[in-house]
């Protein structure tokens, strides 16, 4: 079984409900969740002009490849509702895998780990909840290293997820 970190991200309509949502959906894959984390509510990156997000991550354990597992994460997001309109721009739910074990992974379609991770407290914090001591195979830093070196103004922990 391999161990997996996806992010979760929700700005537009009822943001935690579709964090919640997407977990009962990955949950219904049949993949096992072992650890979540608790829900932040974030300043947009990128685009700064939109609705602040609710971020979360969780932890799975999975025998499903990388592509197979990006396939059914973006499914998800489609039967939540998401509508692709432009980068980094309002969402209503984004999955991303942000590690799967120390596995590099450098597809046109799937980059693993994260490419931008180390740069996004928004992904770093909760991250920080649930694998604290898992490190980058490129950086060689850990998410806690990470975690204390970012940005973390603005983020606010909001409840369980």
């Amino acid at each position: 079984m391999s161990l997996v970190a996806i992010s979760m991200g929700s700005n537009l309509g009822n943001r935690l409900s579709s964090l919640r949502k997407a977990v009962l959906l990955i949950k219904s894959e049949g993949i096992n969740i072992i650890k979540t984390s608790d829900v932040f509510e974030t300043p947009p990156f990128g685009v700064t002009n939109q609705p602040r997000f609710l971020n979360a991550c969780i932890l799975i354990e999975t025998d499903i490849s990388p592509l197979t597992l990006l396939e059914k994460l973006k499914r998800i997001e489609k039967q939540i509702g998401r509508i692709q309109r432009f980068k980094w721009g309002p969402r209503e739910i984004d999955l991303d895998i942000v590690f799967y074990d120390e596995q590099i992974i450098n597809e046109p379609s799937l980059k693993i780990p994260h490419p931008h991770m180390h740069e996004r407290p928004f992904v770093l914090i909760p991250l920080n909840q649930i694998s604290p001591k898992w490190t980058h195979p490129t950086l060689k830093k850990t998410v806690e290293e990470m975690s204390s070196e970012s940005n973390n103004s603005g983020i606010l922990r909001i409840t369980e997820l």
